[in-house]
């Protein structure tokens, strides 16, 4: 109802005053219109002076000239901006120009704000130029005269509304390439230095959820200022390019925080969505110097790409250099866990194989591997901020959402577990993969290893990375990278003190035949690692990916064999089996690249799994509706956010949220059970990960009954007692 009486207003201001100034309208177009003279560069109506006005005084062929609309507005009226707000009309212009040439559209200059009651307008006063860029055409022909009319509408309004037009037109003289073009007016150069300059700051936009009771939102925009620059902040403003994305009548409301300012705005009618652009001009209103009277006021570009608020009040306490140690305490006990102690454990036998080098050689073994890491994480979050700066919704792991990466990966595990296995051993030239890399006295093995160990650890979420990972998706490209880089550091911070610590290295048996032993064991976790990402290509690939994936597993191994058999043959018997091996490997990556990609396969156990609920099953699958619905109801629910490709979600399935316990529990209290599959991409369920600042699963979250707004958030580590604790107590407050 509100909305409505809003419009209502904005249509009385814009039209019904309008109607009422018709026939002053009429008049004024008949008796001050240059067509009732003659044209000419000025016209003139009771409320404006309208002259248009060139850059140069004379143009050369092919250069490009600001030409520029001067109204000067008598006290207390107003003309509009590209937005004009809650009513009114912007200024057009419309150009007819000699052949070739061409006209930009107009560049606005920053606008100022006015408000009437519950109506507030972007518009200006006093004095304003509307530029455009002309272009003049290459083949203009010097000596003659280059003529460019302007058919220029606006609305001028003070309490009344009075739609005007008029006809203006400007000659230039062409001179010649070379020549001078002479000064023009100075007023273009008064315009341009009021246009609205690129952000010196990296402006984040966010907004909270759209309330569909309500139909409002609100928009916050963090620019981060100093501390200096806050103390001369006398004004703030964001006018929007396009209508209805904010209340303009509302007030934006200031909040200073930890590195800058926020920007609170309720949105309007037309709300941006999540990953849509945010465009507009902030006008910054400062005092100069100690002249209280001094004030400056700038314009500047905001264009920023919408994210989803988060509403854990924890967000503004997680500082930057927390968010640095929780990352680097999450990438330590990343290395405990299922998808990373595997390869840890081969880089520490290739440790124990190194005893004989010297110290200096071991601890240079332990920074190129740490190296390797850090590159890793580099380049992931890399491409983190590339997609983020593309508008994509994206997350920790999001890589394994990918049908493609994920068989790579099983292929690489594959292939890792036939070189612990002794099935072929890979040459310096192609070295990189697996344990034979280790095994390599030179500094190559013990990088790619660290890669290795990026790749495989990212399917995992260790505790404390979810916070820091959740904070640096919100932040700028440097801290993103700086939080990656500290994970990193973490992951590779037991490797490289065991490297460069004697007295830990002590502990380490002697090398022996045990070793191949060992060797040969840690094989099995990579073919299990294999299966598992097989079966979660299935997952998203349907059926018939295990037809490609084991294909392309047979494939591999023949070429490991052809390629070992034949390396202590004769040369061109070595060099034949490589050449096969090689073609082998390349036919497996091509019939699987083609044959993922053109799979039609659904997804039998997520269809099953949506549609149909069997006897031992005691969740329902996410929606938001499903969650509101419930919500509105006052009824307790239990949010699981999982992925098939989530070692540490399905431990927690298996062991926690599957016990007998744990259903009895959720059967007593009366929990609804709502289980969210991230295997695949799904925008709603990323944007709620982001409303609790995690950027990848697992996620818990229990509403107790009647406390919609009071949700507990679990670890991402569970177990039986935890769970049932966590619902029991959090229904008793």
């Amino acid at each position: 109802m509100i909305n409505l009486l809003q419009r209502g207003k904005r249509y009385l201001t814009a039209n019904v005053l309008c109607v009422r100034a018709l026939w002053l309208s009429a008049l004024v177009t008949f008796l001050f219109s240059p067509n009732a003279l003659s044209i000419s560069d000025r016209a003139a109506t009771p409320q404006v002076e309208a002259q248009l006005i060139a850059s140069v005084a004379g143009v050369q062929p092919g250069m490009e000239i600001y030409l520029g609309v001067n109204q000067k507005i008598i006290p207390h009226w107003h003309t509009y901006w590209t937005n004009p707000g809650d009513s009114g009309n912007a200024t057009t212009i419309e150009w007819t120009l000699p052949e070739g040439a061409t006209a930009s559209d107009i560049i606005w200059p920053a606008p100022s704000r006015f408000s009437m009651g519950p109506i507030t307008n972007y518009a200006y006063e006093n004095d304003v130029t509307l530029l455009t860029k002309i272009k003049i055409p290459a083949d203009a022909q010097p000596s003659e005269q280059f003529t460019a009319q302007a058919l220029v509408d606006w609305l001028v309004c003070e309490e009344e509304c009075i739609p005007q037009t008029v006809e203006l037109a400007l000659s230039l003289p062409i001179v010649a390439v070379g020549e001078s073009a002479g000064v023009g007016d100075p007023r273009i150069d008064d315009a341009l230095a009021r246009l609205p300059v690129a952000s010196p700051w990296e402006i984040r936009a966010t907004q909270t959820e759209i309330d569909p009771a309500t139909a409002q939102g609100e928009l916050t925009l963090h620019i981060p200022l100093s501390e200096a620059q806050l103390a001369q902040v006398k004004d703030i403003w964001f006018y929007p390019y396009d209508w209805g994305r904010i209340q303009q009548s509302s007030e934006q409301l200031r909040k200073p925080v930890d590195g800058g300012i926020e920007l609170r705005i309720k949105t309007g009618e037309a709300p941006l969505k999540i990953g849509d652009a945010v465009t507009g001009v902030l006008v910054i209103t400062e005092q100069s110097g100690e002249v209280t009277t001094q004030k400056i006021t700038r314009g500047f570009e905001v264009d920023s790409v919408l994210q989803l608020a988060s509403n854990n009040t924890s967000d503004t306490a997680l500082g930057f250099f927390t968010a640095l140690f929780l990352a680097l305490i999450g990438g330590i006990i990343l290395n405990l866990m299922p998808c990373v102690f595997p390869v840890l454990s081969i880089k520490a036998l290739s440790l124990v194989s190194h005893s004989n080098q010297g110290a200096a050689q071991i601890r240079a073994h332990g920074v190129v591997y740490t190296l390797g890491v850090l590159a890793s994480f580099a380049l992931l979050a890399l491409l983190l901020i590339v997609l983020k700066a593309g508008g994509a919704q994206i997350g920790w792991g999001f890589q394994f959402q990918s049908p493609l990466f994920v068989l790579a990966v099983a292929y690489l595990m594959f292939a890792v577990g036939l070189s612990l296995s002794g099935v072929f051993y890979v040459g310096g030239s192609v070295a990189g993969v697996g344990s034979s890399l280790t095994e390599k006295p030179g500094y190559s093995g013990s990088f790619f290893t660290g890669v290795l160990a990026t790749i495989v650890a990212t399917p995992c979420t260790a505790p404390f990375m979810a916070a820091a990972l959740g904070y640096a998706l919100a932040q700028p490209a440097a801290k993103l990278l700086a939080i990656f880089l500290s994970l990193g550091l973490g992951l590779a911070l037991p490797y490289l003190l065991l490297t460069c610590w004697p007295r830990l290295q002590r502990w380490l048996p002697r090398p022996g035949m045990w070793m191949e032993r060992a060797k040969q064991v840690l094989a099995f976790p990579m073919y299990a690692a294999a299966i598992w990402l097989v079966w979660v290509l299935v997952q998203q690939a349907g059926v018939n990916s295990i037809v490609i994936a084991l294909g392309g597993m047979l494939l591999i191994a023949f070429a490991a064999w052809l390629y070992n058999t034949t390396l202590l043959s004769s040369t061109r018997a070595r060099n034949a089996g490589t050449v096969f091996a090689l073609a082998l490997l390349l036919l497996t990556l091509g019939i699987s690249y083609a044959g993922i990609n053109s799979s039609t396969a659904s997804v039998v156990n997520a269809t099953k799994k949506g549609s149909e609920k069997s006897a031992e099953q005691n969740w329902e699958p996410y929606s938001e509706a499903r969650l509101n619905e419930l919500l509105r109801e006052g009824k307790p629910v239990f949010l699981n956010f999982t992925a098939s490709w989530c070692i540490s979600c399905l431990v927690n399935e298996r062991v926690a949220l599957s016990d007998a316990r744990v259903k009895e529990t959720f059967m007593q209290e009366g929990i609804t059970y709502l289980k969210g599959d991230w295997t695949n991409r799904d925008l709603a369920i990323t944007q709620f990960l982001q409303k609790f600042n995690r950027s990848g699963v697992p996620l818990y979250v229990f509403y107790p009954a009647g406390k919609s707004d009071q949700p507990a958030e679990l670890p991402q580590i569970l177990t039986p007692d935890m769970v049932i604790s966590a619902v029991t107590d959090s229904s008793s407050h």
